[in-house]
Order: C-alpha cells, then structure tokens, then sequence
C-alpha cells in the first residue's frame, strides 16, 4: 500500500498523478541524444524548445501547502511540542 519512511506512511500511488509540466519537451531531447550518440549539436531545436520550457515553469511558484515537504515539516514540528 504505502511506503514506510519512519513512522509515516507514504502512499506513492497519491503523488504518481501530479503533472510533469516539460515531460515531452525532456522526453524528445533525451532521445534526440539517443539517436545522434549524445551530440547535442543535432538537438538544438529539441533543446530550446526544453530550455523554454523550463523557464516558463521557473517563474511559476509552487503551493506550499501541497507538497510532501511541507506536510512531513509540519508533522515533526507537531512531534516535537
């Protein structure tokens, strides 16, 4: 069901839906490498689409309250008091 990390349970299945924002723009560009035998001289175009890509989501903050950080944080700030 869960993986156990100390005494909390983590269930992976939960946070295996959360989307990947620049996933196809990293999955062309790896095989791009693949197929040109790591020479990313051949890649410019997939390697510009993933560096826009990428700087796009860095301007975007995250919701704190919803990662897996935050909440393992806030439960051992509790098992402290």
């Amino acid at each position: 069901m869960g993986r156990k990390a100390g005494v909390l349970y983590i269930n992976p299945k939960k946070f295996g839906a959360i989307a990947k924002p620049c996933m196809p723009e990293m999955v062309a560009f790896l095989n791009c490498l693949a197929l040109n035998k790591q020479n990313d001289d051949k890649c410019v175009r997939q390697k510009d689409l993933l560096v826009a890509c990428t700087q796009t989501q860095k301007g975007k903050p995250k919701n704190a309250t919803k990662t897996i950080n935050y909440h393992l944080q806030r439960l051992g700030r509790d098992k402290f008091l």
